[in-house]
């Protein structure tokens, strides 16, 4: 038995660190680390709830805007406040928005170079790349010339000896097997999104003021205003032809460059449809509402839970049965009960118990991890694109449905390849799809909103402390963030934050074993995943890469001397 370290394991936000012992070249068993403890939640304590989100988006500065729906929808929820109709519109642009560039960011810029073998793309023949390119799509950069120019600045970078992130790849590794033309097309296309995803969030900077950290979230809506007659206004008759301008070149990036190369390069590496499945069980809390947040049938994404890949029921989801548990988490409960706690009652006390610097190995048998391992009525889940998808699927919905056959014809793949590395990296395509098709519908709502003279934008009812209930109150925010289901619990008393917890995507899906050895969605996906060699694991990273990992919103600041810190110490360091 050999035992391999990935640490870091890179093109990821934040820090990971994955074990893995490997018997007869193939994993047999994995372990998930998140190196950086998080300390937002403890920032957030006495703060006036209002500005919770502030905070709480700077979680993370990938998935950016996230963090601060889920916080302003948990305040709200805890106040009851309802948001009018034209804040919920543009909460569901920003979000879709930030749906479509993260996914396409993370398949080209993050993932890809699992697949792509930049330095075969030399060998390519940019006349035979253009007849792939013709043959998969309509996109119009396409031409032999087009492909040789981005061949001649491939050779000009490896020239120059600078080559970043290409730097360190395994390139080579037999697991490789893209013909040149392939990888030069993909190549081609990983400079193109660069581009693209630099224009497209341009959706953020009109109605957020920024991107990253977005500064127009209000609780009770936005801070956006709707005037048709006033050209300083966020939202008028001109900054709606930006949008759906931007909207449209979203639908035609997705649709002649994105989902053809997803097509493409997985129908080269086939046995990837039947690894990295792992739990088996899926979660999604459901988004995008078509009225109130409290309408989950309305939801665009629904709500739901397949359970042992049985896709012929959803049961319903209950957030009262979430529960994070420690047993292997390098935290303590206040009372020393090992037992799982409710996010809302839950504490985020820090003590780790692991090796010190510098050691080979963790102590996977005791604590191991900065991630909690958040639980479902007890049973591991897994979050994201794939959960999502599979849970409409589910539920019945038929455009989804009429996605996912259309792709499992075109991959030729049963639908029990769903359950799969490459069915995350379909689904996650497949979502950009649907949301670039909805985009443009919520800004011709918020058009024709405007143009009946509809501008309201906040409900200020309640934006009154005094008018806030003398007891204290608790509320629930949730998101399905481009990584997965994102939720953020809080407790208000004394109109200031008594308690605040967040349980991000990446916690479900790189969370570590829980008391009765249950693996978290990672390491369980990793189990059977073949390495042919233990010093260049490209395979492992491939399952890895397909969740997304996001480590900066699971886990967030630390001091190596091992010092607590208060938190108004840790808010003067932000």
């Amino acid at each position: 038995m050999t035992r391999i370290v990935i640490d870091p394991v890179t093109r990821i936000e934040g820090h990971l660190r994955i074990e893995a012992s490997i018997e007869g070249h193939a994993v047999s068993d994995a372990w998930s680390s998140g190196t950086m403890f998080r300390g937002i939640e403890l920032i957030l304590r006495d703060r006036d709830p209002r500005e919770a989100w502030i905070w709480a988006q700077r979680i993370c500065g990938v998935c950016t805007t996230v963090h601060a729906l889920a916080s302003v929808r948990a305040v709200e929820d805890a106040l009851g406040i309802e948001v009018p109709d034209n804040a919920r519109l543009i909460r569901n642009i920003i979000a879709a928005a930030q749906n479509i560039q993260d996914h396409v960011v993370h398949f080209y810029h993050l993932h890809a170079l699992d697949w792509v073998d930049v330095t075969v793309a030399l060998k390519a023949d940019p006349a035979k790349t253009a007849q792939v390119a013709q043959s998969i799509s309509d996109w119009p950069k396409s031409s032999t010339s087009y492909f040789r120019t981005v061949q001649n600045r491939v050779k000009t970078l490896i020239a120059s000896k600078q080559l970043s992130l290409f730097s360190s790849g395994y390139w080579g590794h037999p697991a490789y097997i893209l013909p040149p033309e392939v990888n030069l097309l993909a190549v081609a296309h990983y400079l193109e999104a660069l581009e693209f995803q630099r224009e497209f969030i341009r959706i953020h900077a009109v109605l957020g003021g920024k991107n990253p950290h977005l500064q127009t979230y209000l609780v009770g809506g936005m801070a956006t205003s709707i005037d048709p007659n006033e050209p300083a206004a966020t939202v008028n008759p001109e900054r709606i032809t930006l949008l759906t301008e931007l909207a449209k070149l979203a639908a035609t990036f997705v649709e002649q460059v994105y989902l053809p190369d997803v097509f493409a390069i997985a129908s080269y590496y086939p046995e990837y449809f039947k690894l990295g499945e792992g739990l088996g069980n899926f979660m999604a809390y459901g988004c995008y509402p078509s009225g109130s947040i409290k309408d989950t049938a309305n939801f665009l994404i629904p709500r739901g839970i397949v359970m042992g890949r049985d896709l012929s029921t959803v049961h319903p989801l209950d957030p009262a049965n979430i529960h994070e548990y420690i047993a292997h988490s390098w935290y303590e409960y206040s009372d020393g009960n090992q037992a799982g706690r409710h996010p809302s009652v839950g504490e985020t006390k820090p003590k780790y118990s692991g090796p010190q610097p510098p050691f080979e190995y963790l102590d996977v048998e005791q604590k191991y991890s900065w991630l909690k391992a958040p639980r479902y009525q007890d049973k591991a889940m897994e979050v994201g694109p794939l959960a999502r998808t599979l849970v409409a699927y589910a539920s019945g919905r038929q455009d989804v449905r009429k996605k996912v056959d259309a792709a499992l014809v075109k991959l030729n793949a049963p639908p029990a390849a769903l359950f799969s590395t490459l069915g995350r990296i379909a689904a996650r395509a497949l979502e950009a799809e649907l949301m670039a098709e909805n985009l443009p519908l919520w800004i011709a709502q918020l058009d024709d909103h405007m143009s009946h003279g509809d501008v309201l934008i906040h409900n200020g009812e309640k934006w009154n402390p005094d008018t806030w209930p003398a007891h204290a109150v608790r509320g629930w925010g949730s998101h399905e963030a481009p990584r997965g289901a994102l939720g953020h619990w809080v407790e208000i008393e004394d109109q200031k934050i008594k308690n605040y917890q967040a349980v991000v995507p990446s916690t479900w899906n790189a969370g570590p074993r829980d008391a009765s050895g249950q693996r978290g969605a990672y390491e369980a996906a990793l189990i059977g995943t073949p390495v042919a060699d233990p010093e260049r694991p490209v395979e492992i990273l491939r399952t890895v890469h397909s969740f997304d990992p996001c480590m900066a919103c699971a886990v967030h600041v630390v001091d190596a001397q091992g010092r607590e810190y208060s938190h108004e110490v840790l808010s003067q360091a932000l």
